[in-house]
């Protein structure tokens, strides 16, 4: 079976720099249409909880957008999700069963890839315990693929990353399927410009970079920039740079990173009190705890 990864673990530096780049949520506004239009209404219909929906809503949402979870792999915010309603007072009160994530928590534990193909194979070895998620996560794809177009880049996005482009080698850096990347990138003509496009696929965040670019530049000089604490971790995870796009902020954040963060990352002048400065505002922007469990 061939290495997804291989690609990276072969990829070689052409330019000084490296530079990272997550896609929901960071380059296309697509995390609230994605996740209110086509995750939630699908992990109700597939988990049974139509009894609870408004729980069930407010509860993925919270994992997957507005806490410090955003941006995760699918699979471990399903368990999240799944875990933090069985023990809301008011689904609890309605007697609503919620499916136990114990075959799902086994398989996420032990599976570096998490992805469709992954979980197929899983189930197809007789782990009959991850079918409803392999439903679910299959029914959310179609819906991605039949709903979410026509989602440009954030403004100014495009002119970042051509300025990116100039000294730096760019690598799409992310937990989407492949698939879905390379529909998204190619339909606004950006997929030119990055020198792979890496979904979940080819292993966790964290993986990505490590195997394109730890070792082959010099830390000081790859950036990873994402809109998650997922980003940061996988930046950090091989002593990078990080650069945050803020949740609700967007626009305000490539403005900066286009007119000042770019050119000090480019002069050295990033790390430091500029990098921590931003992490700290970041970093304030998402809970940890839901308003319900306060």
């Amino acid at each position: 079976m061939t290495d997804p990864t291989q690609i990276l673990k072969d990829f070689k530096p052409a330019k000084e720099f490296f530079i990272g780049i997550d896609s929901d949520g960071c380059v296309f506004d697509t995390m609230e249409i994605k996740h209110k239009e086509c995750f939630a209404p699908m992990f109700i219909k597939h988990f049974n909880l139509q009894a609870v929906s408004k729980y069930a809503r407010e509860t993925w949402e919270f994992v997957n957008l507005y806490s410090k979870t955003r941006g995760t792999n699918r699979f471990p915010a399903l368990s999240r999700s799944l875990n933090l309603l069985r023990v809301r007072p008011e689904v609890i009160a309605r007697n609503v069963v919620i499916p136990d994530t114990k075959a799902l928590d086994k398989w996420v534990a032990r599976e570096t890839k998490l992805g469709n193909a992954t979980l197929a194979a899983e189930v197809k070895r007789g782990n009959q315990g991850l079918e409803q998620v392999k439903r679910w996560s299959e029914a959310v794809n179609a819906q991605v693929e039949d709903i979410v177009k026509g989602v440009p880049p954030f403004p100014l996005f495009r002119k970042s990353l051509i300025k990116m482009t100039e000294k730096a080698d760019t690598l799409v850096v992310s937990q989407t399927p492949a698939e879905a990347l390379a529909r998204e990138w190619a339909e606004h003509g950006i997929d030119k410009y990055p020198k792979i496009i890496a979904g979940q696929e080819m292993g966790t965040k964290t993986e990505h970079i490590k195997f394109s670019a730890k070792g082959k530049y010099p830390e000081q000089k790859i950036l990873m920039i994402g809109d998650a604490p997922g980003d940061f971790k996988a930046a950090k995870g091989n002593g990078a740079l990080f650069y945050p796009v803020i949740p609700g902020r967007e626009e305000a954040s490539w403005k900066r990173f286009y007119e000042e963060a770019l050119d000090r990352f480019f002069a050295g002048k990033y790390a430091g009190a500029y990098e921590a400065a931003l992490v700290q505002e970041f970093d304030a922007s998402l809970p940890e705890k839901p308003g319900w469990a306060r």
